[in-house]
């Protein structure tokens, strides 16, 4: 198996230096490629210009600036060369399946932050010096930078990105190893169902809170954002305000990301099997359409988009996306095993007699049968027939 790991490296000023040239550097050499791309299309033979057709001009161009394109790696640039030519695959892909193209586009300097290097040992060295205490990766064109290894690494390196997050940089590896022991079985299984007012409920009655990370830090981010519309562009000002504004919202992400590690892990270690509603989350954090008025032409309707912009940012921060990709990979770890369900009906279908209506559900919270009159927790209610629901896919399709 494949595992990622993320390091803080600890740059001098000189190589910090370096760093930022090389990511302008690459920046450039991105934008350059898109350009050609452009001005071949727009070109009265209409020429598409490919991956390969780039790669060989790399040569001439290293030779052409040997101070500027020529101090980095020959592999790492034909990395750059790949993003691009992967954006343009998804363009393509999303023209044909009638979707929002969304054309490649330029980058800034700010926004590009990631150079990659597809192998270990290849302008690129992890670990490069094993004699010393610290330690260091060295990278082409800036030297053996100190890394802060909080933890080991298991496996052999296979790829090595660097990413520069605010005024910090980071060096993210991949190693390929051996699949890890599993857990011993616990005999236990579970359905869980997500929601907002907590954020998850089991099918054993028991519920998480919803931290709201997002919500609590509301104040400061709004503070902070206010505070950065005040500056003047440019200015040195406004640039610690960007910084303020992105140490905030590098907060927020953390804790979220803490939370639903903590909760996978603990879902993973006492549970054998773990189901869960199949959402479709970005459609419902999706803006309703306007409404025209037909009386009056140029004009619209009220169409709710007040309340469910507070409903997505609710979504958005509870995280659900990033805690269902957390749980597989840990789970997949593990040995353990978790499935998707379908989630129509989970909370309006009794457990108890199978009777399924919408009044059954009177409330957010409450669950109240018309048939039998079992009562329960609504989010309860939905884990159970989500749990029941995913051991009868289990059975009929055993692994």
């Amino acid at each position: 198996m494949i595992r990622a790991y993320k390091f803080l490296m600890r740059p001098t000023a000189g190589q910090a230096a370096a760093l930022g040239e090389m990511l302008r550097n690459h920046c450039s050499l991105y934008n350059g490629a898109l350009q050609e791309r452009r001005d071949a299309y727009r070109h009265a033979s209409k020429a598409t210009i490919r991956y390969g057709q780039q790669s060989v001009q790399l040569k001439d161009i290293r030779a052409f600036d040997p101070e500027g394109q020529g101090r980095w790696s020959f592999s790492s640039q034909q990395a750059t060369l790949r993003r691009l030519d992967k954006a343009f695959a998804a363009f393509f892909r999303r023209v044909k399946a009638g979707d929002k193209p969304g054309y490649p586009r330029f980058r800034s300097g700010r926004r590009f932050d990631t150079v990659d290097f597809p192998k270990d040992g290849d302008g690129c060295r992890w670990d490069s010096t094993p004699h010393d205490p610290a330690t260091r990766v060295r990278l082409q064109g800036v030297g053996h930078v100190k890394v802060h290894q909080h933890r080991p690494v298991a496996g052999k390196v296979k790829t090595i990105s660097v990413k520069r997050e605010e005024r910090r940089w980071y060096v993210i590896l991949t190693a390929e190893q051996a699949q890890p022991e599993p857990l011993p079985q616990t005999g236990s299984v579970v359905g869980i169902d997500m929601g907002i007012a907590n954020f998850l409920a089991d099918s054993g009655g028991q519920f998480i809170p919803n931290p709201r990370h997002g919500a609590k830090g509301a104040a400061k981010l709004e503070a902070a954002q206010q505070a950065l519309s005040r500056r003047k562009r440019g200015s040195k000002r406004r640039r610690k305000a960007v910084e303020t504004l992105a140490r905030l919202h590098r907060k927020v992400r953390r804790q979220r990301l803490d939370h639903a590690h903590k909760t996978a892990l603990r879902l993973v270690r006492e549970h054998d099997f773990i189901a869960y509603e199949d959402l479709k989350i970005r459609n419902m954090s999706k803006a309703p359409a306007p409404r025209p008025d037909p009386e009056q032409p140029g004009s619209f309707l009220p169409n709710g988009a007040a309340a469910k912009a507070g409903l997505n940012r609710s979504i958005a921060d509870a995280g659900w996306g990033v805690f269902l990709a957390i749980l597989a990979a840990k789970a997949e770890g593990a040995g353990r095993q978790v499935m998707a369900v379908d989630p129509r009906n989970t909370s309006r279908r009794c457990p108890e007699c199978g009777h399924t209506a919408k009044e059954n559900r009177p409330t957010q919270e409450k669950f109240h049968c018309q048939a039998c009159g079992h009562n329960a927790h609504a989010d309860t209610v939905g884990a159970i027939n989500v749990l029941r629901a995913g051991l009868v896919r289990r059975d009929a399709n055993p692994a």
